[in-house]
Order: C-alpha cells, then sequence, then structure tokens
C-alpha cells in the first residue's frame, strides 16, 4: 500500500478511519492546504475509491500553492505501480486520505513511520463504536504506541449540547488517548471544497470560528511533525498478520481496558 519511491526527509501524515462517510477527505484536503499555504510543500495521497480528495485538487485554482495529488486508487496498467505512487523530491510533506473498510491487518502499511496519525469521529453511536474498534485494533495489532504520541482523534462535525456530541465527549474522554482538537459542523467546508480551497484559505472573517477550532490541531501536527522517528515508530509487529486479525473481542477490550469495544458492552452505562 505505501510501499513507494520516497526520500528520507518525507513526513507522513496518515487520516484514518474505515467507517466511510467520517469526514475523512475533509480533514486530509484542509491538512494539505494548511501545510501550502505555509509554505510547506505537500502532496495528497488519495487511497478511497471515491477520489474526494483528487477531486478537490482539480478544483483548486492554478494561482493557489500547489499540492502535488497522487491517485493511489486508480488501476493503470500503462504504467507501474512504483511510478504513479513517487513524491517529488521537493516534497517534505505527504497527507494520506486512506480508504473505507482497512483490514485490521492492513493497517500496520498505514500507521508504521507516519510521524501523526489523526481519526476523525463522528458524534453518533455507529461512529464512536466503528472508533472504538479502529483504535483497538490500531494499539493491539498495529501495534501503534501512545506513548510516542502519534495517535490523535478529531471530533468531526460536532454541535454543541446535542445528545450526540454529550456522547462522543463521554467516549473521547474516557481515552487514554490525546483528543487534539473539535471541527464544527459547518457549511464553510463545503465551500471551501467545491473552490479547491482549505478552510485556511477563505477569507478569515467568514470563517473565525472555524480557524479558532483548527488552532489546537495544527499547533499538535506541528510537533509531530518537529520530532524525529523512533525505532517504535517504525516496528512492524512480528504476529503473524492473519493471527492478529483473529483476536477475539474480549480479549482485546481486556488487553487495554481504556479502549472500549462497544459492540461486547452494548448495555455499557455509558449510553
Amino acid at each position: 500500500m505505501l510501499n513507494f519511491p520516497s526520500h528520507p526527509d518525507l513526513k507522513r501524515i496518515v487520516v484514518l478511519n474505515p467507517k466511510g462517510g467520517s469526514g475523512k477527505s475533509t480533514l486530509a484536503t484542509n491538512l494539505a492546504g494548511f501545510l501550502s499555504v505555509n509554505g510547506f510543500p505537500a502532496a495528497l495521497m488519495d487511497f478511497d475509491p471515491q477520489g474526494s480528495s483528487i477531486r478537490w485538487l482539480q478544483n483548486r485554482p492554478e494561482e493557489r500553492p500547489v499540492v502535488h495529488g497522487v491517485a493511489a486508487f486508480e488501476k493503470d496498467p500503462t504504467a507501474t505501480r512504483s511510478f504513479r505512487m513517487q513524491i517529488p523530491r521537493d516534497i517534505r510533506h505527504l497527507v494520506v486520505d486512506t480508504p473505507a473498510a482497512v483490514a485490521s491487518h492492513d493497517l500496520i502499511e498505514f500507521t508504521r513511520g507516519a510521524h501523526a496519525i489523526i481519526v476523525p469521529v463522528l458524534p453518533s453511536d455507529i461512529d464512536i463504536h466503528a472508533a472504538s474498534r479502529l483504535i483497538a485494533d490500531m494499539l493491539l495489532v498495529a501495534k501503534v504506541s501512545r506513548r510516542m504520541g502519534r495517535l490523535g482523534v478529531v471530533a468531526n462535525r460536532v454541535r454543541d449540547n446535542t445528545l450526540g456530541y454529550r456522547k462522543l465527549k463521554i467516549f473521547l474522554e474516557r481515552l487514554s488517548i490525546e483528543v487534539v482538537g473539535e471541527l464544527r459542523d459547518s457549511q464553510s467546508y463545503v465551500r471551501a471544497a467545491d473552490q479547491g480551497l482549505s478552510i485556511h484559505e477563505m477569507q478569515p472573517s467568514r470563517v473565525t470560528k472555524d480557524l479558532d477550532s483548527w488552532k489546537s490541531i495544527t499547533r499538535w501536527l506541528e510537533e509531530r511533525l518537529g520530532s524525529e522517528l523512533t525505532p517504535r515508530d517504525l516496528f512492524r509487529p512480528d504476529q503473524d498478520a492473519e493471527e492478529s486479525k483473529d483476536v477475539d473481542p474480549k480479549r482485546r477490550d481486556k488487553t487495554d481496558g481504556n479502549v472500549l469495544d462497544f459492540q461486547s458492552r452494548r448495555n455499557e452505562r455509558l449510553f
């Protein structure tokens, strides 16, 4: 998946959630836009067959800072995969928009060697459940280390004082993973996407609240990108992937009590 020609200075930011509709593409395109407008050459790699991030790039005005696009979901028999996935040498930051329905044993390919792994979560029971399983798989199958601080959660499309928001807050408070920000349920993101822009390139007076909500995310991201990868970040689990994906959900929950398995705990008093 992420076995592509690159250079040692390339820093990867992975936006990950196998649940479709969680806002991965919105988060990925706005991250790429943020980097580019702040003078950091960026590439945006789209693994999602829907191609939302690539469509965003196609709408992007020529006068805006260039974001290099890689349509990783495309199959082109006329070119090798390594050629199509190649990242230009001047690019130092790569944002990866992952596909939906990533199998647990494939998480390793996306998370290993990433400087930042961001999980967007929507305020609904279904999305909270999916996020809990994803985080459990990242910790127990992909062996992502919480101690390294590479993993962060973003509450997406939140509306204050709603039942869904309160449930999401309770869930996030139970995690021992950093919640790096909360993004508002705002039409500004729709308008920006239609123009191939990020929220950081819109007229500031019209998106003041949205820009404020990004401050904690960009601050966390800058800290992650500024820290060198360690051997732990590059660790590849020795356990066979097929064995790992069959980990019993109850055992998964016992192994890391801070990650709730909502499927086996439907009567959890949290709800």
